[in-house]
C-alpha cells in the first residue's frame, strides 16, 4: 500500500526517535525530506543528516540532537497535509510559540523558516511546526 502523506511519516518517525532517545532515526530519503532535514540542522534541531544510497531512493540517516538527556525537538507538527494545503501570504505567516519555535514554509525561494520568509518576504505552504 501506497505512502499517503511521507512528510507526516518523517516528522513521526523523529518524534517517536526523540521520545525512545535514539541517537539515530532512518527515513525514505526524497528531496523536501532532504531540505525540511537541512532546515532543522541550521536550526539546531538535529546535529546533522546524511543520505545514504541503497541503489533504490535513499535513506536519510538523521541524527538526533540531545542536551542532557533531552532532545532538543521538544515538539514536532504538521500543518499541511495531501487532503488540506496550508498556504499563507507572507502577512499571516504563523508565529509558533511567541517565536521560540519554527514554522517550515515552502516557498518559490526553496523551504525555509517563518523568520527567513519573512525577511524575504514571500509567503508559502505550512509544512510544519518544531519548537
Amino acid at each position: 500500500m501506497a505512502m499517503t502523506d511521507p512528510i507526516a511519516d518523517m516528522l513521526t518517525r523523529v518524534r517517536n526517535a526523540c521520545k525512545a532517545k535514539l541517537p539515530v532515526v532512518d527515513i525514505p530519503a526524497s528531496n523536501l525530506k532532504r531540505e525540511i532535514a537541512r532546515v532543522l540542522q541550521e536550526k539546531g534541531f538535529i546535529k546533522k543528516f546524511v543520505v545514504v544510497d541503497d541503489g533504490k531512493q535513499g535513506i536519510l540517516k538523521v541524527l538526533l540532537r540531545y542536551t542532557k538527556g533531552e532532545s532538543a525537538i521538544q515538539g514536532i507538527q504538521r500543518v499541511s497535509t495531501p487532503g488540506l494545503r496550508h498556504y499563507v501570504d507572507v502577512a499571516k505567516l504563523p508565529r509558533v510559540r511567541n517565536g521560540l519555535g519554527y514554522a517550515i514554509i515552502s516557498t518559490s525561494k526553496g523551504v525555509m523558516t517563518d523568520h527567513e520568509a519573512r525577511e524575504q518576504k514571500v509567503g508559502g505552504e505550512v509544512i510544519a511546526k518544531v519548537w
